[in-house]
């Protein structure tokens, strides 16, 4: 498995120099990619669970690309929805040539309807929307031209240059465990990339579904690639009512034992409470990620051996 960190790109004491103190330690600390957020709007909704200041994805990970020289970089997630799709697509190859191949797409539907009504896109029609745009931003990176009359984007004969480092496409993970978010990683995916979703549900039903849906459209599996909190306690957490990488040491090193047997072959770690309310400083974060860097190690050697 690889290990990542999703770096906070919004909240309190967020600016420049945290974001680049994240991204500094995750190289540094063994960890092979760090991921951030996206959202365009700061409506009431969004506020409630991101507060401000809210760092714009693709820009931060296009500065960041130059700071970094090792690990994988992407969104967790982008909504697609909110940008035109073939600035979507230039966005991502540009960066992903700026890393040398190293960018990672994370993409979702999205949930927040007062950004959408924001932005003026139409929310009862988000899925259809990030179908269309999806499909065509994997054309604009393997072909050189491309046009398109759908539902929502028409233009004919635009020019896609320059492609991806990685070829044909960097990685696209679908967030979601909604039926809808399964037959999209299923149809446009290299990954799924389900958050916070318990290890019993993954085991007996989300990864089981997802083979079904592969196996009955004829395409190949996607990846395992969870998203899940992560919460280091000195007590342990009753089982049922915690999710993977919430607990004791032990607990954390039962649940990446958990995800290995499972085929996780990407696993990010999310240092965000869930509320602004307990937001913690970056060093206390860090610190507990420094002592499961060890754990990670540590089980990426017994795999070896």
């Amino acid at each position: 498995m690889r290990f990542g960190v999703n770096i906070l790109n919004f909240g309190p004491g967020t600016d420049p120099s945290t974001l680049f103190g994240w991204a500094r330690f995750a190289e540094e600390q063994g960890y092979h990619f760090a991921m951030i957020s996206d959202h365009v709007a700061m409506t009431p909704d969004v506020a409630n669970v991101y507060p401000e200041p809210f760092y714009e994805p693709f820009a931060t990970l296009a500065w960041l690309a130059g700071l970094t020289t090792r690990i994988e970089l992407g969104t967790t997630v982008t909504i697609v929805p909110y940008r035109h799709p073939l600035l979507t697509a230039r966005l991502v190859a540009n960066i992903d040539q700026f890393t040398g191949g190293r960018f990672i797409f994370g993409v979702s539907a999205g949930w927040a309807e007062q950004e959408f009504d924001a932005l003026g896109v139409p929310f009862e029609q988000r899925g259809a929307i990030t179908d269309e745009y999806l499909e065509i931003i994997k054309r604009s990176w393997t072909e050189d031209v491309i046009s398109a009359d759908g539902e929502f984007v028409s233009f004919t004969g635009v020019a896609t240059g320059p492609p991806p480092a990685r070829r044909p496409n960097p990685p696209v993970w679908v967030g979601g465990s909604s039926r809808a978010a399964f037959r999209r990683a299923v149809d446009f995916g290299e990954a799924w990339h389900p958050l916070n979703a318990r290890m019993e549900w993954l085991r007996d039903e989300g990864l089981p579904l997802l083979r079904r849906m592969a196996g009955k459209a004829g395409r190949p599996i996607p990846m395992f690639a969870p998203r899940t909190r992560l919460n280091l306690t000195d007590r342990p957490l009753a089982e049922d009512r915690r999710l993977p990488c919430e607990g004791t040491m032990d607990q954390i090193r039962g649940d990446l034992e958990g995800f290995a047997e499972l085929g996780a072959e990407y696993v990010l770690f999310d240092t965000y409470p869930g509320t602004p309310a307990r937001f913690r400083e970056p060093e206390e974060e860090q610190s507990v990620l420094q002592v499961l860097a060890d754990q990670a190690l540590d089980l990426e050697n017994q795999a070896l051996r």
